[in-house]
């Protein structure tokens, strides 16, 4: 993976960390408040990490909390357990934050460690999340304090994309088909696949003159379902992208999208614009022709060389916002006109150090995973392109893989369930509080500092890594061999 600009490359800070036998702790300055071409003075506050950098095991993950935490909201767990005797998963314990107040803004509230593999997607739905990983199987927790609920197996492993929707889940897998499946939600968790796409002798089904083979050639990166047509896309590293109609499981339309491998896409539920991105760094808007079954181009975006790898929807009132991460740590983010399908630039979120791997969205919140190890979580002003960076989630002691997210209401508090897998083999939960002030539709987010109704004065006290991050020596021996997304 290549870095941009004047970013440090994780590679060549990891070659130095094994010359010297350990990372060297520095003191971290202070930073600008990160805003969209704005600048402003942040305080920072720096712990120091509390596992050795040698130990590979991680029973005691980090919690990412302000000084003045609360114990009473959260349930702590106890010591590290099995969620099943045959279980691969150890349910680590969380230490309780210090210093209880009622001023906390997040915490970590559940950790999973799997002993082998990679954790590859997360998907949530019905008070459930699933998790994919190099198993066949995929496995089922309870929201939010992760306990275990059984799995669906399949026959072929390597989930490499989830996608859940009410009751049912598509999963992608190391043979390239995509495999469907209903569950119920009830006291026992019960499942039954209904059906594999491409199905046997699918070819018969492709419309007439077009002779391509439905499956796709090479792993199935991404998916994206759009509800009220039931088509289901499916993006690949062989460069395609595919349409499939659920109801008949028959594919509907294969068309080459991108120069390289597409690692990301989405579909607008509002007019099914499909939105595709690439490690050839491009985003495509692609709509669909619905006399023919067939999609066409109708706008690139294009800003840098550098690989996209995720992309996020945002919608609230009358706006409509596209995010895309990208190998350089940028998030830029484009504004929907109205009326029409034009998306124009309005600017870029800076704060990673690396390649930016995942987003989520939910409301006017965006929150990126990145290969610095950490989660950072953004709001947007209603009504203008204004964005700002509220916290920063350091749990990870590997690159950020996948993130989930989703709303979760207490009350008058409001609050988010944030879901993140990691390739230091870890999956942890995040809750998010966000408390409501003095009637204004504004959210004002409570992190041991003052802010202003309008969102725009005060200081926002954040933990941030300085340019050392504690990563898991499995994740270094992976970088340095090239093999870390493999």
């Amino acid at each position: 993976m290549d870095f941009y600009g004047n970013k440090k490359s994780l590679l060549s800070l990891m070659t130095d960390t094994e010359n010297n036998n350990e990372f060297q702790q520095q003191k971290s300055p202070n930073i600008n408040h990160l805003r969209i071409q704005t600048h402003r003075d942040i305080t920072i506050t720096r712990q120091p990490p509390q596992d050795d950098v040698n130990n590979v095991q991680f029973s005691s993950p980090r919690t990412s909390t302000s000084e003045n935490t609360t114990t009473t909201m959260f349930p702590m767990m106890s010591s590290p357990t099995h969620p099943c005797p045959d279980s691969p998963w150890t349910l680590s314990s969380i230490s309780p934050p210090p210093n209880p107040s009622p001023s906390l803004l997040y915490h970590c509230i559940a950790s999973l460690h799997r002993h082998e593999g990679n954790i590859y997607a997360i998907a949530a739905s019905k008070g459930l999340v699933f998790t994919g990983s190099n198993s066949t199987r995929i496995r089922v927790w309870k929201q939010p304090d992760c306990m275990d609920k059984g799995y669906l197996k399949a026959s072929s492993g390597e989930v490499r994309a989830i996608l859940a929707y009410s009751n049912t889940l598509f999963s992608t897998h190391k043979d390239h088909k995509i495999r469907i499946w209903n569950f119920t939600v009830s006291d026992t968790f019960k499942s039954k696949k209904v059906g594999t796409l491409p199905r046997k002798s699918s070819f018969l089904l492709f419309p007439r003159g077009n002779q391509q083979n439905p499956k796709h050639k090479e792993n199935v990166s991404c998916m994206a379902y759009y509800h009220s047509e039931g088509l289901l896309y499916t993006g690949s590293h062989d460069r395609t992208v595919k349409a499939w109609r659920v109801s008949d499981r028959k594919c509907v339309d294969s068309f080459l999208a991108h120069e390289d491998n597409i690692n990301s896409m989405l579909v607008n539920q509002d007019d099914g614009c499909l939105f595709t991105s690439s490690s050839d760094g491009s985003v495509k808007i692609w709509r669909r022709v619905y006399t023919e079954d067939s999609h066409t181009l109708t706008m690139t975006l294009k800003f840098q060389p550098s690989p996209v790898n995720a992309l996020a929807l945002s919608s609230s009132f009358n706006h409509c916002f596209l995010y895309s991460g990208s190998s350089d740590g940028m998030i830029n983010f484009w504004e929907k006109e109205r009326l029409c399908y034009r998306f124009n630039h309005g600017g870029f979120l800076q704060g990673h150090r690396f390649a930016v791997l995942c987003l989520a969205t939910v409301g006017n919140l965006v929150f990126s995973g990145s290969e610095d190890t950490t989660i950072r979580v953004w709001r947007r002003e209603e009504g203008s392109c204004y964005h700002e960076c509220l916290a920063v989630l350091d749990g990870h002691r590997g690159p950020v893989r996948c993130l989930a997210a989703c709303l979760q209401m207490e009350k008058v508090v409001l609050g988010f369930l944030v879901y993140s897998a990691s390739l230091d083999q870890t999956f942890k939960v995040w809750r998010i509080k966000i408390l409501s002030e003095d009637n204004d539709e504004k959210m004002c987010l409570e992190y041991d500092a003052t802010i202003s109704s309008s969102g725009r004065e005060g200081r926002v006290k954040v933990r941030d890594y300085d340019m050392s991050p504690v990563l898991s020596p499995s994740w270094v021996e992976k970088k340095l061999q090239g093999t870390y997304f493999h």
